[in-house]
């Protein structure tokens, strides 16, 4: 009877020792493939969310600013027309 408990015993020992080799493996995976992935998008040459946000507050503000100024250009297009003074 010992006998036989200690085999399941050695066999559980051995199915955790497997289990925890197991989640070893699988974090080193992880690891690798996380490295792998920075490394992909690193050669990518991406801007980060913060370059983004700052080139779009850059873009929004030059829209605004050329609205403006096209609003402005059609308002003195529809000014009546002054006559050129002549020179002297």
């Amino acid at each position: 009877m010992q006998t036989r408990n200690r085999v399941l015993d050695d066999i559980a020992k051995m199915a955790g020792g497997a289990a925890s080799v197991m989640t070893g493996v699988k974090d080193e995976i992880e690891a690798l493939a996380r490295a792998r992935l920075e490394r992909l998008i690193d050669s990518l040459n991406l801007v980060t969310r913060e370059e983004f946000e700052a080139v779009r507050a850059i873009a929004l503000k030059a829209r605004a600013e050329q609205e403006r100024l096209a609003e402005r250009l059609a308002a003195l297009e529809k000014s009546p027309k002054r006559s050129p003074r002549k020179r002297r």
